[in-house]
């Protein structure tokens, strides 16, 4: 993938931005999902998954700029907790929203919320397969199963629609061999596109080769992920790999590519030399990989990043133009 940076997507003052998932609305306009939460809650970055909410921000193009909206998800605590990651798909006449919660902070019961709608004015429901909250995934209670062992519960979903099936992938952290853990991908499948979402029992991504952040589609009879290369695998762990597989069900390192690079790739290392480091390296890990589709085909990246080189600002989202289709 040939990815071109146009620039800065969604940035707030006193606040960190991160994961910003788009849609192309009927108006024409863009908008976007975000993950933010206040800089002034936390010292340090732990507010992604103690002060999240989902807001929703609207530009006239792909590449902005884009207006806050609206909350579309708030953070209400206790036992839905910090909604944080959201990635938006529009399938069979509805947009899907779909996110993580925990409860009380605590990491190890994430979960994973799917909210449905009939347009973009934010009347989220919970998916009608779904507990009464929307909770749509929860890591699996049969010990034969590959997440069984996860010890962060279920996170990072991504739905496609795919030979008249509904998969829905998630990351588990899971038990390795001989020792450790590894950042692992799944699938749930669905005959409906609001489920319930029944665990497929294997894995789809091989321990030994560990992502982040996965975005799929589907395109040419084939699956695809845009993920993070969380172990570096390929290059460094800034930077992302893109994933195929013939049925969805397994997808083979041995033929995993590079996808894109950190952010110091793209700007320059001294562009970024003064910039305020919240997460991840100074060169610019590119995190949270949310596709815009244009005519059916990749058009835009939006990507996270924890550094900022404009004062007063947190984490940001930044949008690359896909140079190259498949």
């Amino acid at each position: 993938m040939d990815f071109e940076y146009v620039g800065i997507a969604v940035q707030q003052d006193s606040m960190h931005i991160w994961g910003s998932s788009p849609i192309c609305g009927p108006d024409g306009k863009i908008h976007l999902f975000v993950a933010q939460w206040s800089m002034k809650t936390q010292s340090d970055f732990s507010g992604w998954y103690k002060d999240c909410e989902i807001a929703h921000y609207v530009g006239n193009s792909p590449e902005g700029p884009f207006k806050f909206v609206r909350i579309a998800v708030a953070d209400q605590d206790g036992k839905f907790n910090s909604p944080h990651n959201p990635t938006i798909k529009y399938i069979d006449g509805r947009y899907v929203l779909c996110f993580i919660v925990n409860e009380n902070n605590d990491l190890k019961t994430q979960r994973i919320v799917m909210y449905v709608a009939d347009n973009l004015d934010d009347n989220w429901r919970p998916a009608s397969g779904a507990e009464a909250d929307g909770t749509i995934l929860r890591k699996s209670t049969d010990p034969s199963y590959w997440n069984y062992t996860a010890k962060l519960g279920v996170s990072n979903p991504t739905l496609i629609k795919h030979k008249g099936k509904y998969l829905l992938y998630d990351k588990s952290v899971v038990k390795k061999e001989p020792k450790g853990y590894a950042y692992v991908y799944g699938v749930s499948v669905s005959d409906r596109l609001e489920g319930p979402y029944i665990h497929h029992p294997e894995r789809v991504t091989a321990p030994r080769m560990q992502l982040e952040d996965a975005y799929a589609f589907s395109m040419n009879d084939s699956v695809y992920l845009v993920t993070r290369d969380f172990h570096a695998s390929l290059g460094s762990n800034g930077g992302g790999l893109l994933w195929k597989s013939d049925d969805g069900f397994f997808f083979n390192e041995k033929e995993t590519q590079r996808s894109y690079e950190d952010l110091a790739h793209y700007l320059g290392k001294e562009t970024l030399s003064n910039a305020k480091l919240y997460r991840g390296k100074i060169h610019g890990n590119l995190e949270r990989p949310q596709i815009l589709f244009v005519d059916g085909k990749p058009a835009y990246i939006y990507l996270a990043t924890g550094i900022n080189a404009n004062e007063g600002f947190g984490s940001c989202s930044h949008v690359f133009c896909i140079k190259n289709n498949y």
